[in-house]
């Protein structure tokens, strides 16, 4: 990946812009706040205005900082497509790619993936964000968005890469002491580990094949957390039953440490997608990187031995 000396002034502020703060930008290049600060400061000198409204918590851009990054966005993009459609001849591929994607399927299986896919292809630069925050990819610098649940904006372009289910389990020691839910309605009586997502209902767990055939039910527990990875630790420690993703629980279910529970009941989909901006153009870099994932992602939760 590009060091921060490495950059021109429109690579700088593209990839500052779409950081939460300076100090996350620092982290991208491995340097010190200062030397970001330093690096903005004289940008903003030979422009002649203000990009950003210094706050060491929250980066706000200026609307001189806006139309700036929006530009160097476009020009920066337009300038690694050119560079990859010159190079296509050779069948190499080449440029940056900027991929965001949720925490927990982000760390076990993304990451992996990506790193497979710049193996193959060492001419790709790649730089992935793990965040749970919602937010539209369009104009936001992103080349690809992964998401799991029901299908994203129909006026993005959606590629599914992958079938997923969110299903009820419990770990052998919770069932023991509490016993398991012979229905939907006895969740009632359970400790329920609720994760905390975006602006959703959080203590609302929905069923059925889709929105006309759905139910929902009503759950709580005395544990709730905005965190996949620990709301999973807790369900395998005994403290509750979890509705979470099958290709986050189906190989601990397969290995005996968490037990599927009301398995007849249907759930909706949830779905792993790639989301990319319609209105931008898919470099072939995008696209070959998608084809990677819908084909790693099908051979790792394939196997119980990746989850």
């Amino acid at each position: 990946m590009s060091t921060l000396s490495d950059l021109d002034d429109l690579e700088f502020f593209a990839t500052l812009a779409r950081s939460p703060n300076m100090t996350a930008a620092a982290r991208t290049w491995s340097v010190s706040l200062s030397a970001v600060s330093k690096r903005l400061t004289r940008l903003e000198s030979r422009l002649g205005t203000q990009l950003i409204q210094r706050s060491t918590r929250r980066l706000t851009l200026t609307e001189s900082g806006a139309l700036y990054a929006s530009g160097a966005r476009d020009l920066v993009q337009n300038r690694a497509d050119l560079e990859e459609r010159v190079s296509r001849a050779s069948g190499e591929l080449r440029g940056r790619l900027s991929v965001h994607s949720t925490l927990g399927l982000g760390r076990r299986h993304i990451a992996p993936l990506l790193e497979e896919f710049t193996t193959a292809h060492p001419a790709v630069e790649m730089d992935l964000t793990l965040s749970e925050h919602a937010f539209s990819i369009a104009g936001s610098g992103y080349d690809l968005a992964i998401r799991v649940g029901s299908p994203p904006d129909a006026r993005l372009r959606i590629r599914r890469l992958h079938a997923n289910r969110r299903i009820l389990c419990a770990a052998p020691s919770y069932l023991a002491e509490r016993g398991a839910p012979r229905s939907l309605s006895e969740l009632a009586d359970h400790d329920c580990l609720v994760i905390k997502e975006n602006d959703a209902d959080f203590g609302v767990w929905r069923f059925g094949t889709g929105p006309d055939d759905e139910s929902a039910i009503r759950v709580s527990g005395d544990m709730a957390c905005n965190d996949g990875e620990v709301i999973l630790d807790w369900c395998l420690a005994g403290r509750g039953i979890m509705f979470r993703s099958a290709w986050q629980a189906r190989p601990l279910v397969e290995r005996g440490l968490l037990v599927c529970l009301l398995p007849e009941v249907p759930t909706p989909p949830a779905d792993i997608f790639g989301i990319t901006d319609a209105t931008a153009h898919l470099p072939g870099r995008t696209t070959a990187l998608l084809d990677h994932l819908a084909s790693g992602l099908e051979r790792r939760l394939a196997d119980p031995a990746t989850g």
